[in-house]
């Protein structure tokens, strides 16, 4: 059995994230979506408990998938799952360049390889930081996020 972790903020989860997640629930046994506080983006918008339940609602058609947060190295996380390979997703060059770093440090810090799955769709240029914007502002982001995160958002925002 294959088993990837897919580590992020997911502050908050948008169809980016939903359809990698869809994509390595197709491709892997077993996926786990860990969410944690990133410090380098500032105050998050959902509290941790938050994100995990909105992404069980946003993957809840998915029979393969766990969901956890953490607060620690995501390589050790990556061992306590028993966690073969870290998924990350890319949107473009830019991504790659950020990420390539992280990967190979995570390989010489555990042994554990980093897969990119890159995004083939319109929801490349989706990121939870616009989507915060967005949402702020009054904006409508219901065609960017699965429809928990839009109630979530109108909640904490206002009707649109």
């Amino acid at each position: 059995m294959t088993k990837v972790l897919y580590p992020g903020s997911f502050d908050p989860i948008h169809n980016g994230h939903v359809e990698l997640i869809e994509t390595a629930s197709h491709l892997f046994d077993q996926v786990v979506v860990a969410t944690m506080r990133n410090l380098q983006k500032g105050e998050p918008l959902f509290a941790l408990d938050e994100r995990e339940r909105m992404i069980q609602e946003a993957l809840s058609h998915l029979d393969n998938i766990e969901v956890v947060s953490f607060a620690k190295l995501v390589v050790d996380l990556a061992s306590d799952v028993g966690a073969d390979f870290i998924i990350k997703g890319l949107r473009s060059t830019i991504d790659f360049e950020s990420e390539i770093s992280q990967a190979q440090i995570n390989l010489n810090v555990s042994g554990v390889h980093t897969l990119f799955l890159p995004s083939a769709s319109a929801n490349s240029a989706v990121a939870s930081k616009y989507i915060r914007d967005i949402a702020r502002f009054g904006g409508d982001v219901s065609s960017m996020v699965p429809p928990s995160v839009a109630k979530r958002l109108e909640e904490r925002y206002g009707p649109r």
